[in-house]
């Protein structure tokens, strides 16, 4: 198999290392915005090649990695799938538009593309998806982060908070998913997948909570339906290199990369 990883930041640069390591991955294509950060993920690598254009090797490759942001994301996936090629979006939140979702999953549907996405950095999403089969009354996100973790947040400051200037546990913002992952575009992917799976960005609770005692990032997901109710609460080290990101993110994105690389699938 060949791949094409989009962002070469921290979860980008770690799977394509992880990639470089499976017998099923012949090259990898790598590509960053900044083809210096590109450059160095591929150093010391063995099956790694630095392009400049996402177009320039899609006939090449059975599989596009996008791991860069939710603008790239949207530039990208049409392209992607409308040749047919597979593709792996860690940028979630750029699926919140409606009529653009749609757009892209009709050009796989046509091309007979698939679209991955990895459940990210929280726990239950396979106890929502099979809930989601019959009704569903509620479904609520309440993550917590620690201040590092919502620097340069644009959101939080046009409301004149000061995160690192928060001494006791607040909540910094209460509603929807569909604005949720639009104020939080590099920290609450998770509201996107949540929502995709669950009864959409309308109707999914989230709440976001600055806490400077805790030493992690968490994610409590909470569940009533029909098949009765459910709460998964999974505490998250954040990746050294970058705190905005859980480690169990990047995890997840190598684990699903096995999986499709492997073609086993447990636990569907």
């Amino acid at each position: 198999m060949r791949i094409t990883i989009i962002g070469c930041g921290s979860i980008g640069s770690k799977l394509a290392k992880a990639a470089d390591g499976m017998s099923e991955v012949k090259r990898i294509y790598l590509m960053d915005a900044n083809k210096s950060v590109a450059e160095r993920t591929a150093a010391g690598m063995d099956k790694a090649i630095v392009i400049d254009s996402v177009e320039e090797e899609l006939y090449h490759s059975d599989l596009v990695i996008e791991a860069a942001s939710q603008e790239a994301a949207k530039e990208i996936l049409p392209k992607v799938v409308s040749r047919g090629v597979d593709i792996m979006i860690m940028s979630v939140g750029s699926l919140v538009d409606d009529d653009f979702r749609a757009m892209v999953f009709e050009k796989a549907k046509v091309s007979e593309a698939k679209v991955y996405i990895p459940t990210g950095a929280l726990c239950g999403t396979d106890g929502l998806r099979s809930a989601s089969v019959d009704e569903l009354d509620e479904v609520e996100l309440i993550t917590m982060k620690g201040p590092r973790s919502l620097l340069g947040v644009e959101y939080i400051i046009n409301k004149g908070i000061d995160v690192e200037k928060i001494t006791e546990r607040t909540v910094i913002y209460t509603g929807y998913a569909r604005e949720a992952v639009k104020l939080f575009p590099k920290n609450i992917n998770v509201a996107a997948t949540v929502s995709l799976l669950g009864i959409g960005f309308d109707r999914t609770k989230v709440t976001v909570v600055v806490d400077p005692e805790i030493k992690s990032n968490s994610h409590e997901l909470r569940i009533k339906g029909k098949f009765g109710e459910m709460t998964c609460h999974t505490y998250n080290y954040p990746e050294p290199d970058n705190p905005k990101t859980s480690h169990l993110a990047t995890l997840s994105a190598i684990s699903a990369l096995k999986r499709i690389v492997r073609n086993e699938w447990f636990g569907v």
